[in-house]
């Protein structure tokens, strides 16, 4: 019987973790993907455009925080008048922000 209990819960374990990368993934398609590209790299048109950071590079990963990323996604970001960023509080969770900042960490070389 416990050899059941231990085989739901790690099934269940992987299935919840699964569906956290598909989400998360599927968000950063949907809108992060145009402008810092499908490898976090930022060689987009629009990310060349903005000067987007290169999310494998582990000193740009070092640079920001968690609590940053979750801020400048859910509120956007502005530069000299220009909005950079659009914000995400009204397209997103607070829970999907968070996943795709987790998602942004994976990038890291």
């Amino acid at each position: 019987m416990k050899r059941i209990a231990l085989l739901i819960t790690v099934s269940l374990a992987f299935a919840a973790s699964t569906a956290f990368a598909a989400d998360a993934k599927d968000n950063w398609v949907k809108n992060c993907q145009k402008c810092h590209g499908a490898d976090g790299k930022g060689q987009t048109v629009m990310g060349k455009k903005l000067k987007v950071k290169d999310y494998t590079d582990a000193k740009v990963q070092d640079a920001f925080k968690d609590e940053e990323a979750f801020k400048i996604t859910k509120e956007g970001k502005k530069e000299d008048g220009k909005d950079m960023m659009p914000a995400y509080a009204e397209k997103l969770s607070d829970q999907e922000i968070k996943d795709l900042v987790a998602y942004v960490r994976k990038f890291k070389k």
